[in-house]
């Protein structure tokens, strides 16, 4: 390992095999690698003599990885750890990053990652020596799991929202509707020391620009027009906790640089009130806006953005992290099969690769809710791509090309041939041609020409097996003719 002095490396795995293949895939000059199976043995060989690294298990008998985890941070606020499993959960991954591991690996990558990674810890490990404080423990509870995902960027997210968690500083979650800010921002305010105190989210879109401030810092009686009692705004009620403000980029300029003031100086007053009042609160701000163009057209606070920008922490669309849509989905599907009461649902690879060729332009929103639709339109607890109603298929197809519209029309026709073929039921063909025909016309904005040209069928054929849903707009003779 360039770079790197002389390091001691302990390794914790039940797996005598990977032990040996991490032992030598680690070999290298002033580098001396040890290895144990239990994490009451590693614990114990750390006590005795620390090791510049540690290696361990997410998932052991006994002790697991994360309890291992904190007691060594516990004896060493220095230990320098890093995690790996087969399959970490979010809450784990959240935890483990929250407590301090410098990183959290899966096993599936470590002959790729895996040296690079102990590289860099080493690294980091050497040229900071420097105590960090101890991490203060909260209950070890599960998130929502709705925040899911094994894919790159999702995990670094995890990862982010861990470290992020042990401080006070502002956050700003970035991202398009949909993707789950407001989910975000109620992980980093529950693995953080206020888990205990409130936590309130307001989304400034859904508040009239004139009761803005009053929403936010309260009122006195009497202030306004129809005040006639006091109240207490946003920031004295979650006083000790944590404020999320949603789609922050909407907020009114007035508002901005009394909300600056609160950051600033942690004080404010009532509408209505000369009375200063102090309060202890962390901010965290969502938009899906460019708040950088917003500063420059003068439509958002400089100063402000850069008070609340302290840490940002960019959430993907689902488009782009396209290995986690069928995790999702199996997700969805399974929360909305028990709360039917009924046999678990489940869907053919067909539906599944249905949902994970789809761009989801609202995001991990569009797909629970596309779930939910086909369960409560299914008459089956098998779903099939007809049963997922990608009710956003029309407007999607804009922004795809026509190579992808001819991939989702061949998946579904050999779905759609599948079905008939295991059914002897030869009255199948027609529906089968109606069902192709309404998909197409879907696919190609519900234009009727484009859909004959496409199915190689005459404009009067596409309008016959569309009824009793028919087109729009009945073409003229010359259109027919020229499709």
């Amino acid at each position: 390992m360039p770079d790197v002095p002389d390091s001691r490396i302990l390794i914790v795995d039940t797996d005598p095999d990977f032990l040996s293949w991490a032992a030598g895939h680690l070999k290298a000059p002033g580098v001396e690698v040890a290895t144990v199976e239990r994490s009451e043995e590693a614990l114990n060989a750390y006590q005795k003599s620390r090791a510049d690294l540690v290696l361990a298990e997410v998932r052991m008998p006994g002790m697991s990885g994360i309890e291992l985890l904190k007691r060594l941070r516990m004896s060493d606020p220095n230990a320098m750890v890093i995690l790996f499993s087969g399959i970490a959960s979010t809450s784990n991954v959240i935890e483990a990053m929250r407590l301090g591991a410098y990183d959290v690996l899966g096993k599936e990558k470590m002959p790729y990652e895996l040296r690079t990674i102990v590289e860099s810890a080493l690294r980091a490990n050497e040229s900071r020596r420097v105590t960090r404080a101890q991490v203060t423990e909260v209950p070890a509870e599960t998130i929502q799991e709705t925040i899911i995902g094994r894919s790159g960027p999702m995990q670094d997210v995890f990862k982010m929202i861990g470290r992020v968690s042990r401080s006070d500083a502002p956050v700003m979650v970035t991202g398009e509707s949909g993707c789950g800010k407001e989910l975000v921002a109620r992980a980093i305010h529950k693995f953080s020391p206020r888990t205990q105190k409130e936590f309130v989210g307001i989304n400034i879109t859904s508040i009239p620009d004139n009761l803005m401030e009053s929403e936010i810092f309260g009122h006195e009686k009497g202030s306004f027009t129809g005040a006639v009692t006091q109240r207490i705004g946003r920031f004295e009620q979650c006083d000790g906790g944590t404020l999320f403000l949603d789609e922050i980029g909407d907020m009114p300029l007035a508002v901005q640089s009394k909300l600056l003031r609160v950051l600033q100086e942690g004080e404010f007053c009532r509408v209505g009130s000369n009375q200063t009042l102090k309060c202890d609160v962390r901010v965290l701000a969502a938009t899906n806006k460019d708040l950088e163009a917003e500063v420059a057209k003068g439509t958002f606070r400089e100063d402000l953005f850069y008070r609340l920008n302290v840490v940002r922490i960019h959430i993907p669309p689902l488009r782009e992290r396209r290995e986690d849509v069928r995790l999702l989905a199996e997700f969805f599907l399974l929360r909305q099969s028990a709360r039917r009461r009924g046999p678990t649902m489940r869907f053919t690879d067909d539906a599944l690769s249905l949902l994970e060729a789809y761009d989801w332009p609202g995001n991990v929103r569009e797909l629970e809710n596309t779930i939910q639709r086909a369960c409560a339109l299914s008459n089956s607890d098998v779903l099939l791509p007809s049963d997922i109603p990608l009710g956003s298929i029309a407007n999607s197809s804009r922004h795809t090309n026509p190579a992808s519209t001819v991939t989702r029309m061949r998946d579904a026709l050999t779905t759609l041939i599948h079905v008939a073929q295991m059914t002897p039921d030869m009255e199948l063909l027609p529906w089968i041609e109606k069902e192709i025909t309404r998909l197409a016309y879907r696919n190609f904005d519900e234009n009727a020409p484009k859909t004959a040209k496409f199915l190689g069928l005459s404009v009067t054929d596409v309008q016959a097996r569309l009824e009793p849903t028919t087109a729009k707009k009945t073409p003229s003779k010359k259109a027919a003719v020229a499709s």
